[in-house]
């Protein structure tokens, strides 16, 4: 397998819903996407969500609330990070105007591809 390589500046991002925006790398075991979220702030989180792979989360830009069932919220900035075990049920919602993450999966999201 060769390297790979990825300019979120040159490379147009996947629009997947209304204000987001991914690019994504991956090799056959893990996979990240850059998330820029854009029309903060919200006044509700997003909706709950889970699914099988673990994740771990930077946030690059903006402010953000993460939610974990079970847990308090965590209000988040640019230079934190969060993990989620695989099944939590977890959501963000986006404080600043506009927020940039960035993802990280194991195993790789196919429904991402």
């Amino acid at each position: 397998m060769k390297a790979t390589t990825l300019s979120t500046s040159t490379t147009p991002g996947e629009q997947f819903r209304a204000g987001f925006t991914r690019h994504i790398i991956h090799t056959p075991q893990l996979l990240t996407a850059v998330l820029d979220v854009d029309g903060g702030p919200w006044a509700a989180p997003d909706p709950f969500h889970s699914h099988p792979h673990e994740q771990i989360t930077y946030v690059v830009d903006g402010d953000i609330l993460f939610l974990a069932e079970g847990q308090d919220p965590i209000r988040l900035t640019a230079g934190d990070l969060f993990a989620v075990p695989s099944g939590v049920p977890h959501s963000i919602q986006l404080l600043s105007v506009r927020a940039r993450l960035v993802d990280t999966f194991h195993p790789i999201r196919e429904d991402f591809l």
